[in-house]
């Protein structure tokens, strides 16, 4: 079974709840995922928007979250995560708004698409201190062992 990930908040290529964006609560939506393969010693998560700020026009990669050290046997996060709420240690990077934490869909002009991607590696990381996506991306190169995307859209 290939590694997948969802959300009981929206469906692939379907539009993001306000609650989950800047116009609403501003909280994380609840996801999940199935088939992480063997060997796989960490999860790690980036959620972002190719599309800022004009989807007609894009000119960056907005970032809107960053974890990393997701333990492997971990099977979804609730809406409104925070990972101070489990037992272990998750690592959380910074994002666009130089925060660690999530931040939800906030588009000045039209309609964006939010990236979800899971990452199963091949170690968990080490040495990383509120890394940035780069960082991440850094870190995580040759340790990828299989990648899942959802998409989910929002237009304020």
């Amino acid at each position: 079974m290939p590694l997948t990930i969802r959300s009981s908040a929206f469906a692939e290529g379907g539009a993001i709840p306000v609650q989950y964006s800047c116009d609403g609560e501003d909280r994380s939506p609840p996801l999940a995922w199935d088939g992480v393969p063997e060997g796989t010693q960490s999860l790690a998560l980036i959620v972002d928007d190719p599309d800022a700020p004009d989807p007609a026009a894009p000119q960056r990669t907005y970032v809107h979250w960053v974890l990393y050290n997701l333990p492997p046997t971990l099977t979804h996060l609730p809406e409104a995560f925070e990972p101070a709420t489990l037992a272990i240690a998750i690592g959380e990077g910074i994002n666009d708004w130089r925060r660690t934490a999530y931040g939800g869909p906030c588009p000045p002009i039209g309609r964006h698409r939010y990236f979800h991607k899971l990452y199963a590696l091949d170690m968990m990381l080490q040495g990383l201190l509120r890394p940035t996506k780069a960082d991440l991306e850094r870190a995580m190169r040759g340790h990828i062992i299989e990648q899942a995307t959802l998409i989910g859209t929002y237009e304020r």
